[in-house]
């Protein structure tokens, strides 16, 4: 990349159309747009900048103003990645259901989530993002009823597609309704500049809310009045809410859709991990919905027929979801069959090389790392205290069961630099050992009795013993007190430990 941006803002769009290889039918030109290449990795970051900067030239949106919007994920993402640039705080509301990677990501950029109750649906969340705005004076984005929401796929989405196949267009335009920007804003530059592209509209086929015919019921500001009589739970985050969203009635009613195609979830599940395994394309699940739908296209299509599909998002945000509840996390057999192959670095297998370290004498250590040692573990201050390493997923298990079991605590961190100076964190390795008799980290001690490392810690808990040991050091834990502790060991010892 030759340029040079003066914001992450401006790294918006211009996402790249890619052709299918092993995945098209005999025939067939398949054409994926790849919004995943999107700063934020998803088709709603177009959304949010739009919606924002509509809102500042208009002057609905001030300076330092709170921003809040009812989102199932994306575009909760987009727009705390254009807040964080430009300084609005930001309120998201989700409903429960939603994968929590997208929460985590969210935070992670600076936004607060509220979480609405699953029964509740979409509508609910709607309702409370509208309710926090006007109780607090923030300022609503109302993604599914915002032209600018539109407007900007008409300025940059429907553009980039026109460029890219010129003046025939694409014979066939697939993309699923969401919250109709995409689809209004795409569409209508297409029905006026290319009419011979033919619109199709994918939606979950068990909930056939625009094949239905049935209208949508709103209120007078745009939004629903009441869930949809044909909605139901479908995996496709990110289309058919239990709603049909205003921009998409309008793409509707002006007669910009000429195909509704339903499509399955197991189908879409499936599909999404084809194009990773033979096209190479990561996405989400609506990525594998617009391509079954897409394919169905193909089905009736004329030789030689250009399709281009939607590929709305990535598949990172989905790892909690039905998308990836088939991928191990440990070895399979094929894979533990492939490890065994060879001698080296084998589970179960001692290893065939010398243990070097065996035969290396201990130096006694300097007065001055016992002196640290013994003052550490006998302050009275912090009777609790653990010697550990700054990125250790075992110290980081147990700091992080410590804090939320509210007990204070002290970490000697002996990788850290200040304790790397002189030799002192080694040093203290060496004390902690002769002390102790161990050689592994994290050590831990309460009250001045050493309890062990981080799995002994969290045993002791689970066994109901932490915490009286805790009190006779004077130490009352703040947090709650039945929390399993084991499972904050990291994954990976926590699957080998279940077999």
């Amino acid at each position: 990349m030759s340029d040079i941006y003066t914001s992450i803002l401006d790294t918006i769009g211009n996402t790249p159309i890619v052709r299918l290889a092993r995945l098209s039918p005999a025939g067939i030109e398949l054409y994926a747009k790849l919004e995943a290449f999107n700063p934020l990795g998803s088709v709603k970051d177009r959304l949010a900048l739009g919606v924002i900067e509509a809102a500042e030239r208009d002057g609905r949106l001030k300076p330092g103003q709170t921003v809040i919007e009812a989102t199932s994920g994306n575009t909760g993402i987009g727009l705390a990645m254009v807040c964080a640039r430009k300084g609005y705080p930001l309120v998201i509301v989700m409903a429960e259901s939603f994968s929590v990677e997208r929460r985590k990501l969210m935070r992670f950029l600076g936004a607060q989530v509220v979480l609405t109750p699953a029964s509740e649906k979409g509508t609910g969340m709607v309702e409370k993002a509208r309710e926090l705005a006007a109780t607090h004076g923030w300022f609503w984005t109302r993604q599914f009823e915002n032209e600018a929401n539109a407007d900007i796929h008409s300025r940059t989405t429907a553009r980039e597609i026109l460029k890219a196949f010129g003046e025939t267009g694409p014979d066939y335009f697939v993309t699923g309704a969401g919250t109709g920007g995409t689809l209004k804003g795409i569409a209508r530059v297409l029905r006026a500049e290319r009419p011979a592209t033919q619109i199709v509209v994918a939606e979950p086929e068990n909930t056939p809310m625009l094949a239905s015919g049935i209208r949508q019921q709103y209120k007078s500001d745009g939004t629903p009045a009441e869930s949809h009589p044909l909605f139901r739970p479908h995996p496709m985050m990110g289309w058919a809410p239990d709603f049909i969203p205003q921009l998409t009635a309008d793409a509707i009613d002006t007669g910009l859709i000429d195909v509704i195609q339903p499509v399955g979830g197991s189908e879409s599940l499936r599909l999404a991990r084809e194009l990773a395994r033979q096209e190479g394309i990561f996405c989400g699940i609506t990525g594998g919905a617009t391509l079954a739908a897409a394919l169905e296209v193909a089905k009736t299509a004329q030789q030689g027929s250009r399709i281009l599909f939607m590929v709305p998002d990535t598949g990172e945000r989905y790892l909690s979801t039905p998308l990836f509840e088939s991928i191990e996390q440990e070895m399979n057999a094929a894979e533990k069959e492939i490890s065994n192959s060879t001698p080296l670095c084998r589970f179960g297998v001692p290893t065939s090389q010398p243990a070097v370290a065996a035969a290396v004498a201990i130096e006694p250590a300097p007065d001055s790392a016992r002196d640290f040692v013994e003052q550490a573990i006998k302050d009275p201050e912090q009777p609790v205290v653990m010697f550990a390493l700054e990125w250790c997923e075992f110290c980081w298990a147990a700091r992080r069961f410590l804090r939320d079991l509210g007990v204070a605590f002290r970490s000697v961190d002996l990788d850290s630099v200040p304790m790397q100076a002189n030799g002192l964190g080694g040093d203290i390795r060496k004390v902690l050992h002769s002390v102790t008799g161990q050689r592994t980290i994290p050590q831990i001690f309460i009250g001045g009795a050493h309890i062990g490392g981080a799995v002994d810690l969290l045993d002791l808990h689970d066994r109901g013993e932490l915490v009286t040991l805790l009190g006779k050091a004077g130490v009352a834990p703040a947090g709650d007190p039945t929390i399993t502790a084991r499972s904050y060991l990291p994954k990976w010892l926590a699957a080998r430990s279940a077999t």
